[in-house]
């Protein structure tokens, strides 16, 4: 999906749900959403802030995983702003309150899993994902997770698996 597309389908959302664009405004995990330079990331819409926020009301929380699931990733990569915006997603997660908290759970099973680094020695790996010096969000989510490997210890495990639970705890540095 291009920039265009993606632009279109965060619209989409928000003509669908014109309310969640202040649902988290002045939510203490969301500060500083709004100071990042989100558009130029390559790829990256500039209304990121609005899918955040998005998260924290009821009606529209599963809608904004799945907008940002599909503005974040392709099949191959996640975007390069994914590091700006774990740490949004983590303090959220850390939020008992937060609607639909099980899936933002299983966001960040995918934010670990795309973090995994490519077996330089695998060329086919490299072939498909790229090389870690290629995409350097990989490490950079790395980082975000071991920075907040506490709340990574205290995610809940009755909303999340034991084998996600375990990716979690290997992308925090905590296994």
């Amino acid at each position: 999906m291009d920039l265009a597309d993606k632009e279109a389908v965060i619209a989409r959302y928000l003509h669908e749900y014109p309310q969640a664009a202040d649902a988290g405004r002045g939510h203490p995990a969301l500060d500083g959403c709004e100071e990042v330079r989100w558009s130029e990331f390559f790829e990256c819409p500039a209304a990121i802030p609005v899918l955040l926020y998005g998260l924290l009301d009821p009606t529209a929380a599963a809608e904004a995983q799945r907008v940002i699931t599909n503005t974040m990733f392709s099949i191959a990569e996640m975007n390069p702003a994914m590091a700006e915006v774990l740490p949004f997603l983590l303090r959220l997660a850390d939020d008992p309150l937060v609607p639909e908290r099980s899936g933002l759970l299983d966001l960040l099973v995918m934010v670990a899993e795309y973090s995994e680094p490519i077996d330089s020695g695998n060329e086919a790996m490299a072939l498909w994902f790229g090389s870690d010096s290629d995409h350097l969000e990989r490490e950079q989510c790395r980082a975000v997770f071991a920075q907040y490997a506490s709340v990574v210890a205290m995610l809940p495990e009755s909303l999340i698996n034991p084998d996600n639970q375990v990716k979690l705890r290997e992308a925090a540095g905590l296994l």
